[in-house]
């Protein structure tokens, strides 16, 4: 019997091979959508939670609301781990790290650069879960000096992991390193990106008691049971006690006072497992997720999957419809209501099954464009990832059972004498149901079109926006390498008549550089304290970049006394109550630095546009490693050929290494742009799965109306009449999505562009044009079908009346 239900259900594929190839290809293309999506959650999800006690780790951040800001940083204080282990008795340990960046290291005579390195307490390895391959985890980083490796830096360094005794040596450092471990490579999903970890007894202020200086990573594991929202509201309290008594020194004011003048600062936790996608501190160790695109794609995973149910649904009842009188058939010869359920379902159940097949098949193909666009390396690896196994198989069980149940219980209802009559009565109730779900699969096509519409105005407003300075033909150079010969290097720029100015500076309004918190008030007013940023710049910086002063003059050589004056941006003069009147006036910084303001700048987007500008001080500092080049628009290439021959000649440790502003602001917005790409493209697959639904119900009404249409052109009536009465249904059911979809799409776009502080309106046309390309479309599915069944020879369809 089952052999017999398979046959036939073959026969009956093969028979109508154009249905069964456009339901294949849709349900395909839905299936490999959520394998794809599902795979990208599954690797945002899983980012720390690999480590054993990972549901009891915390990590200690600082932040809080001043004057002139906030402050959300992902590091603290040197004594914070020692002073939360003392103080909670649920902790059961503590431990800290410190971004040493990437130093030279050099073992025998080769030089290398590429590894990053932290300096950690002698218990991280027993925290967290990284495996040591070579070593004691618990001793290995007690003794200074002392260095785990990882798997691949210990065979890049010595060409195997046997490397226990052996020692590197780090530039400027008279004394080497000791290596006492190696540990296997850090997982891919860990926000501890490191190559190379060094004791902490060999830093300089490990043992530092100060509550004013941070940049210690600390995290703590809770004992077993303990809550670490009731720890965190203990904190306020124990950083009043341990940094109060340090803040008359620092900032003229008791702690108590200091939080009367406006300021709220003091440390939280954060649990590890959401460091990753609920992470928006500056200084954090790498570049975080963001849990709203795992709820974009989550959606557009969802949605797919639905429509392309929907549209073998519709596809499957259009087919199965044609097949009534088979049906009459069968039942007249015996077959009973029950073996014809069966039979509809098996052949659904196939479908459903040769589209998973073709579903994985595609996730293959996929892969390397999706991982380009996402920035992942994602695989499918179905043994690594063994959940999606049954859950491919619950999923095909699930779509062809309910795609495949209408159609199986509508037409094994039918009584056989009225088919075999040819006197089937159209199903009004089905065609309804059918005409929602075509309703449904246009709301989600349209939604995706105007937030597609959205996401890509907000990405044209950011690139094209006025940034307040000139971020066109300026190079970035890395010259630290070259010490004290940068400065020929600068002046052999300057000589290059294809060169227009030259600023020493790290701080470039494009990236990370920006973050740093820097305290100074009004020299007569000292509760005023407010937190800025600060840029140091030598005299060429504003010319470089284009900024533009509202007030004053620039720093100079000709004045001695610029190392003691700043020039401030227009929103800090606003802060201070300096507007139109902030040359002459005096700030003070924490460390009692008197300076002088020379200039005011007007405000220029020194953050990305999710902030809003922030009050800004520039002093006057030189040397730092980093140039700025401002080029005349013509021959670039040719430029950075001979800025390369010069620079090697001056013989570096490092290669020649440059950006450009332009795509350091380009890259700010990495997130979006590659979301704007991925919701595109899911829009148009979205699209096109729903007009295969469409054209299914199109091919349906033409069908059960056949006779209709010939008694209407008996009648007289015209095949552009015809056209209009089949389409005309249509139209109303994209209109309807239309009306449903655009509120729906206005309130999460909204959504979305709240976490701009510089954005466009959405505009009315956003809709209209989401409308339009939707009418478009259903036309062009419904209108062949609509012109085929309206030029049809009315004698084909009466002739049996």
């Amino acid at each position: 019997m089952i052999k017999n239900y398979f046959k036939t259900a073959l026969r009956n594929l093969l028979r109508q091979r154009v249905f069964a190839v456009i339901n294949v290809a849709g349900l395909a293309l839905g299936i490999a959508t959520c394998i794809l999506i599902g795979l990208f959650i599954f690797d945002e999800w899983s980012y720390d939670r690999f480590h054993e006690k990972s549901d009891r780790i915390v990590r200690v951040v600082f932040g809080g609301a001043v004057p002139g800001g906030e402050i959300k940083e992902a590091n603290v204080m040197p004594p914070t781990a020692q002073a939360i282990q003392a103080e909670f008795p649920a902790v059961e340990a503590a431990t800290r790290l410190v971004s040493a960046g990437r130093p030279f290291f050099q073992v025998a005579d080769q030089f290398f650069n590429e590894e990053e390195m932290a300096f950690v307490d002698s218990n991280f390895f027993q925290v967290f879960s990284f495996p040591l391959i070579q070593g004691n985890s618990k001793t290995a980083l007690i003794e200074p000096n002392t260095v785990i490796l990882t798997e691949t830096v210990a065979r890049k360094y010595f060409g195997s992991i046997d490397v226990i005794g052996r020692q590197i040596a780090v530039k400027d450092n008279n004394q080497p390193l000791k290596v006492t471990g190696v540990a296997a490579d850090l997982p891919h999903n860990s926000h501890l990106r490191f190559d190379i970890f060094t004791s902490m007894s060999s830093y300089p202020n490990a043992k530092s008691h100060s509550w004013l200086e941070s940049g210690f990573y600390t995290y703590a594991v809770l004992h077993p049971g303990s809550d670490y929202n009731t720890m965190e509201v203990k904190l306020p309290a124990l950083f009043e006690k341990y940094a109060g008594p340090q803040f008359p020194a620092a900032f003229g004011m008791t702690y108590t006072e200091h939080r009367k003048a406006g300021n709220d600062i003091g440390l939280h936790l954060q649990r590890l497992t959401d460091i990753h996608l609920h992470s928006d501190f500056t200084n954090d160790l790498s570049t975080p997720g963001d849990i709203r695109y795992v709820y974009i794609f989550g959606a557009i995973a969802l949605f797919m999957l639905l429509v392309a149910s929907i549209n073998f649904m519709n596809l499957a009842t259009a087919s199965a419809s044609r097949r009534a009188k088979e049906v009459g058939v069968r039942k007249v010869l015996g077959s009973g209501r029950k073996a014809l359920t069966i039979q509809f379902l098996l052949e659904s159940l196939l479908l459903t099954f040769i589209a998973l097949l073709f579903a994985i098949g595609l996730t293959y193909l996929a892969l390397p464009l999706f991982n380009h666009l996402s920035g992942k390396a994602l695989t499918l690896d179905l043994v690594a990832h063994w959940w999606i196994i049954p859950l491919l198989l619950f999923v095909g069980f699930a779509v062809g059972l309910v795609a495949g149940s209408y159609p199986a219980f509508f037409l094994s209802a039918f009584r056989p004498v009225a088919v075999l009559k040819g006197k089937l009565i159209p199903d009004n109730n089905g065609l309804g149901l059918r005409s929602g779900l075509v309703v449904f699969q246009f709301l989600v096509s349209i939604g995706l079109i105007i937030c597609t519409t959205v996401v890509y105005k907000q990405l044209h407003y950011i690139q094209h926006k006025k940034l307040g300075y000139d971020k066109e033909q300026v190079l970035v150079l890395r010259t630290w390498p070259l010490e004290k010969n940068e400065e020929i290097f600068r002046q052999q720029l300057l000589q290059d008549s294809r060169v227009l100015h030259v600023s020493n500076s790290p701080y470039v309004p494009a990236g990370a550089t920006y973050s740093n918190n820097f305290f100074v008030h009004p020299v007569d007013a000292p509760a005023q304290w407010t937190k800025t940023l600060r840029y140091d710049v030598d005299e060429h910086y504003i010319p470089t970049l284009g900024i533009e002063l509202s007030a004053g003059r620039n720093f100079s050589a000709d004045y001695g006394m610029d190392s003691l004056s700043a020039i401030i941006n227009e929103t800090a003069a606003a802060t201070f109550g300096w507007t139109g009147d902030a040359l002459g006036k005096t700030l003070v910084n924490g460390e009692n630095k008197h300076l002088r303001i020379v200039g005011v700048v007007k405000d220029f987007h020194f953050k990305s546009l999710h902030e809003r500008i922030s009050p800004l001080v520039m002093v006057l500092n030189k040397n730092f490693g980093n140039l700025l080049v401002k080029a005349k628009p013509g021959d670039v290439t040719s430029l950075l050929e001979t800025m390369k021959k010069q620079y090697d000649g001056l013989s570096p440790d490092l290669p020649f290494s440059y950006s450009f502003l332009d795509d350091r602001i380009n890259n700010t917005y990495l997130a979006e742009r590659k979301t704007g790409i991925i919701l595109g493209l899911f829009a148009g697959l979205t699209v096109f799965v729903a007009c295969l639904g469409l054209f299914g119900l199109a091919t349906f009404t033409a069908y059960q109306r056949t006779k209709e249409i010939g008694i209407r052109k008996v009648l007289g009536a015209t095949v552009a009449s015809i056209i209009r009465l089949l389409v005309t249904d249509f139209v109303k059911l994209v209109g309807l999505a239309m009306l449903i979809a655009s509120p729906i799409a206005w309130w999460a776009m909204n959504r979305w562009l709240e976490d701009f502080a510089y954005r466009i309106e959405i505009q009315w046309w956003f809709f209209g044009l989401a409308g339009l390309a939707a009418m478009m479309i259903a036309l062009l599915t419904v209108g062949g079908q609509a012109i085929r069944a309206a030029v049809a020879n009315p004698v084909e369809s009466l002739r049996d009346e």
